[in-house]
């Protein structure tokens, strides 16, 4: 039988100014490690501390723009856009401009503060 997921669960979020994470399905919600989606809302100028993940991230862009930091430079993934951050590579995330960002994050395996690798 299909699970009905009836609402989502708000997460602490890293970074400040504080964005807003519900995570749907999930290690919280949902009490599933395989995957997790969430609906994030990062305000202007949020930024997160650098991160390598030993999960693939896979985010798409609602509103606004998310800046992606990474080894080799920087990508601005805009609304409609999505970015893949593999599995053991660094990135950093922020939304510098005007109206911040709203995007989905699909974690594979699911988000973890265990398995995030972020930087002190």
């Amino acid at each position: 039988m299909p699970t009905l997921i009836e609402s989502p669960t708000t997460v602490p979020a890293a970074g400040q100014p504080p964005k807003v994470i519900d995570e749907y399905v999930g290690r919280v919600n949902s009490a599933t490690t395989a995957v997790s989606v969430a609906h994030m809302r990062s305000p202007q100028g949020w930024t997160e501390p650098g991160q390598t993940p030993q999960f693939d991230e896979f985010t798409i862009v609602l509103k606004g723009v998310l800046r992606v930091e990474h080894e080799k430079g920087t990508i601005d993934v805009a609304a409609k856009q999505a970015i893949i951050a593999h599995k053991g590579e660094w990135v950093r995330y922020s939304s510098p401009e005007a109206g911040g960002a709203e995007y989905i994050a699909i974690c594979l395996p699911a988000f973890s503060p265990d398995l995030v690798g972020r930087n002190e």
